[in-house]
């Protein structure tokens, strides 16, 4: 599906014509189908969601249903946006759906685009879902409790850099979902060692360390999601390539948290 420059030397041609094969899903329905436009005129410079826009509007001026996805930044920032193009949770490019581009595809190609539908993600209409289940496992210990007065000196708290760098990939994590939609048991185990790690790598973050592991670890469990069996698709689907280092960063401190019945406050980076 990625498309080729021509070796005829030739330009390509400023739009592109394509066939989309979308999910269609009523809101509060429990089954949905897939339905097929044809759209055309498609800039070549376009967004793929600039080019859901465009498709839309044609629904809308024939007095039909606009398919209905998520966005808001539409520049790899918020994770608002989520797609599931062509079997890949935001499609091909390693990037967020926002950032894939109509240039990634031949002309005449039919893409088929679905929601990041999981058993914890069910669908709210069409290519939305209900990502609030990520919400409440952060609601449950993904913070800290110490003071949060004036900014303090930046070298009052020295930190190694290796465990700023380490904290600092952790929290690149953008809350997407696209690491429980590639995984094929709808694991989060990701997203919440991705929360967890980056707090549990700080000094700030040390006070409700064994609290915060145990607390979103089984918020993780109430939820539904599946068990984490090491495929590593979430990190492979991740647009802001998060390790599945934390994963096993997470198993550690959580077995730990479970069986020592006391307040350990060793940095998680030496676990």
């Amino acid at each position: 599906m990625i498309k080729q420059e021509p070796d005829n030397g030739q330009p390509t041609p400023d739009t592109v014509s394509l066939t989309i094969r979308a999910w269609r899903q009523a809101r509060g329905e429990d089954h949905g189908h897939f339905e097929v436009y044809e759209v055309g005129n498609v800039p070549v410079d376009a967004s793929f969601l600039e080019m859901l826009d465009i498709l839309n509007e044609d629904l809308v001026s024939r007095g039909r249903d606009p398919i209905a996805f998520e966005s808001d930044c539409r520049e790899g920032i918020c994770g608002t946006c989520g797609i599931v193009v062509d079997g890949l949770p935001h499609g091909p490019g390693h990037c967020t759906t926002c950032q894939l581009q109509i240039r990634d595809f031949e002309d005449g190609a039919t893409i088929t685009i679905e929601p990041f539908a999981t058993g914890a993600f069910p669908v709210i209409k069409d290519l939305m879902v209900d990502r609030s289940a990520l919400d409440r496992i952060i609601q449950a210990g993904g913070y800290v409790t110490v003071h949060s007065g004036p900014k303090p000196d930046p070298n009052s708290i020295p930190i190694e850099h290796d465990v700023v760098e380490d904290a600092l990939d952790a929290s690149a994590c953008i809350g997407c979902g696209a690491c429980v939609a590639a995984c094929p048991n709808g694991s989060s185990s990701l997203f919440t060692s991705a929360k967890i790690g980056h707090l549990g790598l700080l000094p700030q973050g040390q006070p409700e360390r064994e609290d915060r592991v145990r607390k979103m670890v089984e918020a993780m469990d109430e939820e539904g999601f599946g068990s984490c069996r090491n495929y590593a698709e979430c990190q492979a689907s991740c647009p802001k390539e998060i390790s599945i280092k934390y994963i096993g960063r997470m198993n550690a401190d959580y077995i730990k948290a479970t069986i020592s019945g006391g307040d350990r406050r060793g940095d998680m980076h030496a676990t």
